[in-house]
């Protein structure tokens, strides 16, 4: 049987290094085509099959590998003051939870990114605008959060089709922890990679450095891994992250190299 090979950033005519990993953005988002801010988020990540990742990104990236392993993230937020440009935030409709299986990517310019396998969200009109806009895998869930005392819990069902679902309960201390270089690896994205008719385009954003939390993880449930086309997630996860929350800008969305500037 033949040898697979998982293509890397070195399988990009002229590609570039990848870029470094920094606390803060490496490029600042000049024309800002929307914002938000994300409060209360929870990291779940496991280590994924390369191969399988390698098949779920979009034309003209590759899976980003920390230490020669691809991984897998299920993150839990409440999205807030989602808004246009500079623009006031929306009222209602810029408020909803969140819940997204993501992968990681990078392109032949060397930028890192985050590729959304799915995305759960408990508002309708911003599910099918950011379906119509970018091309981005949202579905209409319920998404629920609630805190008891120091103990958060979210839970996620998805309304029609799959009745997909996750469930994660966290106890969050005061005590803030460092990220470790695994963790950096995972976080300090500035970017997503999102193939859309018949292109791939890089939407840039930046924030403040992230601060995080310690927490212990009480329990978890979950199969959206599976049902966003990956292997499902066994055993404890490899990093547990609890942050605070952040204010994120996004600016316009930048093409991709095709996939005829990439070779096996």
């Amino acid at each position: 049987m033949p040898k697979r090979r998982i293509a890397h950033s070195s399988s990009f005519r002229g590609d570039r290094p990848a870029e470094p990993l920094t606390p803060q953005a490496p490029r600042p988002v000049r024309h800002v085509l929307f914002r938000q801010r994300w409060r209360d988020l929870v990291f779940l990540h496991w280590p994924a099959d390369a191969f399988e990742v390698a098949r779920l990104l979009p034309a003209g990236t590759v899976p980003d590998l920390h230490q020669g392993r691809a991984y897998v993230g299920l993150v839990f937020f409440r999205m807030e003051n989602l808004a246009f440009g500079r623009t006031p935030a929306l009222p209602y409709l810029g408020c909803f939870g969140e819940v997204n299986v993501r992968l990681y990517s990078r392109d032949a310019a060397g930028r890192r990114g985050v590729v959304f396998r799915s995305l759960d969200c408990d508002r309708l009109l911003p599910v099918l605008m950011a379906r119509g806009a970018f091309g981005l895998t949202y579905r209409w869930s319920r998404v629920q959060d609630q805190w008891f005392d120091s103990r958060l819990l979210y839970r996620t069902s998805r309304r029609r089709g799959s009745r997909a679902g996750a469930r994660v309960w966290l106890d969050v201390a005061d005590e803030q922890v460092a990220a470790t270089p695994l963790e950096e690896f995972l976080t300090q994205r500035w970017g997503l990679h999102q193939g859309f008719l018949g292109r791939t385009y890089y939407l840039p954003n930046a924030h403040p450095a992230w601060s995080f939390r310690r927490c212990t993880l009480m329990g978890w449930e979950e199969d959206l891994v599976a049902a966003a086309g990956l292997s499902r997630a066994e055993g404890e996860p490899v990093s547990v992250l609890y942050s605070p929350g952040l204010p994120v800008v996004f600016g316009p969305p930048e093409p991709v190299g095709r996939p005829d500037e990439q070779t096996g």
